[in-house]
């Protein structure tokens, strides 16, 4: 409560987690605009290694003693810093990292990633840019577009050395660098590279064409993503499959209104009815373990879902609904 309006004035309009008033959806978003109407090239694709596990205190209290200046406060997160955490019945007490499930995490996450990453950007590595960039940070998830493709080369060969420098690393395997320029129409030469695709915050973004033939920005439900959801299901009705069937009806109910209400957004349709059917299809096979004898009977499961009807999952994150409300 006392850090939030303090750093919120510092903050810059790029980072989006754990923000009030901002979510991912809202990431998304401005993710989507920009890389429409920028002009992008190419996108930096970065993942920070076990970031919350590695923060540096002490670069962090040199960081907070930036703007807060009261020591009973600075020692109050320092003691929570220092808490020890139990796994397993065993204490430990990390010398590095921020407790996950911390209430202060967050905005010390976002702190920390404001000066090591999004006030260094903005200061020292736009000036030296010869085209525009601009980037997408949700917590320590993030992307950089740039115009020009050299620019991207020099900032993904710096960027290494600036997280270390702070005691972060970056995956070598899943940080990359994304040929993503709008297509145009013109038709590629044999064996030239069209553009491709990358992850985040669960969604893989594409470029394809609209029903007007239009290009636009695709976004759909992650493929990892997917198979996590689908195999979460399947432990559920695995572990359920003699509840109640009332029961059973109720909670994938709620589990399909949840899984719809992050990932129901304008283009991914597809997704959430493979998502419905696959949660369907895992139903129908541990009720039939549960009951044997249904085998016989033709059309029981569309005779049970008439009685115990699972909606369809809706768009709720609407693009055309967030124009026409301005």
């Amino acid at each position: 409560m006392l850090l939030e309006p303090i750093y919120e004035e510092d903050f810059y309009d790029c980072s989006y987690g754990f923000r009030p008033g901002r979510s991912a959806h809202a990431a998304l978003d401005s993710l989507s605009k920009q890389t429409m109407w920028s002009g992008v090239s190419c996108l930096l694709e970065v993942d920070i290694r076990k970031f919350f596990d590695t923060l540096e205190h002490a670069h962090l209290r040199t960081f907070l003693q930036q703007r807060i200046r009261d020591g009973v406060v600075l020692r109050l997160i320092g003691k929570w810093l220092n808490a020890g955490v139990m796994e397993d019945g065993a204490v430990t007490h990390p010398e590095a990292g921020s407790p996950q499930g911390g209430v202060i995490s967050p905005v010390l996450a976002n702190v920390y990633l404001h000066y090591v990453l999004d006030h260094w950007f903005a200061r020292e590595v736009q000036p030296r840019l010869q085209g525009r960039a601009y980037r997408i940070r949700y917590a320590d998830d993030f992307v950089v577009g740039f115009t020009d493709d050299e620019d991207a080369r020099r900032v993904m060969a710096v960027l290494p050395k600036r997280l270390g420098k702070y005691g972060l690393t970056i995956h070598p395997d899943k940080t990359r660098l994304v040929p993503f320029r709008k297509p145009m129409g013109e038709r590629r030469p044999p064996g030239a590279d069209g553009p491709g695709t990358f992850d985040f915050l669960g969604f893989t973004h594409l470029w394809a064409r609209s029903r007007k033939g239009n290009w636009f920005l695709l976004r759909k439900t992650a493929a990892s993503r997917f198979t996590r959801a689908v195999r979460t299901i399947r432990q559920w009705c695995r572990l359920h499959r003699h509840d109640p069937i009332a029961e059973q009806h109720q909670t994938l109910c709620r589990k399909l209104q949840g899984h719809a209400a992050y990932y129901g957004i304008t283009g991914n349709s597809p997704a959430l009815a493979r998502y419905r059917h696959e949660v369907l299809e895992t139903w129908r096979k541990w009720l039939l373990r549960r009951r044997r004898a249904w085998r016989a009977r033709a059309g029981w499961f569309s005779r049970l879902l008439a009685r115990y009807p699972v909606p369809y999952l809706r768009v709720v994150h609407s693009v055309y609904r967030s124009v026409a409300n301005g």
